[in-house]
């Protein structure tokens, strides 16, 4: 099998690359090309239908994306291009070409305002401009490939990895900075989704493509939906992360000495793009589909801290 991966050189790409079952041609690509990586820029439409058709790959999966938030809200073109816009040329192509397309996505197309796990089939609501950017790739898939069955959105939320730049790994450097000066950290408490281990994601990823492939044992029958939810388990706030980074930090030797961390809300820490305040996804039926157990979110942090630099 060969897969055209997006995104390799990112936190998730570089997990999906270490998880690599033996057996898949991988054609790794990224913006900026690389050692092993073929450069390909996801805002060039033209570039990205020329890869498809280059490699007639049996799957693309979709693993980059423009994710500065905030930034979006002032790079609406870029982040449309890119998160909206390349998904669209992929599916056109490999209607094409036969081949499938795994389109990762986020929890911010959700709007927030339920309280409660939002399940795949509910509908879109985002809230700013990224995540009216990844509603409008998943719509173009689903457009595109749905009636064919050869596209699959699958939606997490919260990628922390052991590389890259991220929440968790960002807490750890002012733990180490704030911890050795005695100053405190304040992190907002009132946004409640769950971190995503870009481990764990991969294993998502790369079993579901075994899955939908039919190579899966015939003990686990059921059967893929085209949009899908994965993170790991259990529900946390900002704040409940920060202080687990700092607790865990001191307990793997990453710390001498945690930060105190003070609680604050949205309103106290404002940011050009509005942020879902409960993004929790019930991912009840991946996991059920996938046959795999999931990983606490604090397991998974302290195994992603200890395998960081």
């Amino acid at each position: 099998m060969k897969l055209l991966l997006t995104g390799a050189a990112g936190q998730l790409g570089v997990a999906l690359r270490q998880q690599c079952p033996a057996g898949v041609s991988l054609v790794a690509t990224s913006r900026l090309g690389g050692e092993g990586l073929i450069a390909l820029d996801l805002a060039d439409a033209q570039a990205c239908a020329a890869a498809v058709h280059a490699h007639r790959p049996d799957w693309v999966l979709n693993a980059g994306a423009y994710t500065a938030v905030d930034k979006a809200e002032t790079e609406p073109e870029l982040a449309h291009a890119v998160n909206a816009g390349a998904p669209c040329v992929f599916a056109e192509a490999l209607r094409q070409t036969g081949g499938r397309l795994l389109q990762v996505s986020t929890d911010f197309v959700f709007n927030g305002a339920q309280g409660s796990p939002y399940r795949p089939e509910q509908p879109r609501d985002p809230l700013g401009v990224y995540g009216a950017s990844k509603a409008a790739g998943e719509e173009a898939v689903e457009q595109l490939l749905g009636s064919y069955g050869r596209g699959v959105i699958l939606r997490t939320s919260w990628v922390m990895g052991p590389v890259g730049r991220n929440f968790a790994l960002t807490m750890l450097r002012l733990h180490r900075e704030r911890g050795a000066s005695g100053q405190p950290l304040a992190v907002v408490a009132d946004q409640v989704g769950c971190p995503t281990s870009t481990h764990t994601l991969a294993q998502a990823c790369w079993r579901l493509i075994e899955r939908a492939a039919g190579s899966l044992s015939a003990d686990s029958s059921s059967a893929l939906s085209p949009i899908l939810h994965w993170s790991d388990a259990g529900a946390a706030s900002w704040y409940d992360v920060a202080v687990a980074v700092g607790s865990l930090g001191v307990d793997l030797g990453l710390l001498e000495r945690a930060a105190v961390v003070n609680p604050i809300t949205t309103v106290d820490y404002p940011t050009p793009a509005q942020r879902p305040s409960y993004s929790l996804l019930d991912c009840t039926d991946t996991r059920r589909a996938l046959a795999l157990e999931p990983t606490h979110w604090r397991t998974a942090l302290c195994q992603l801290l200890a395998a960081s630099d």
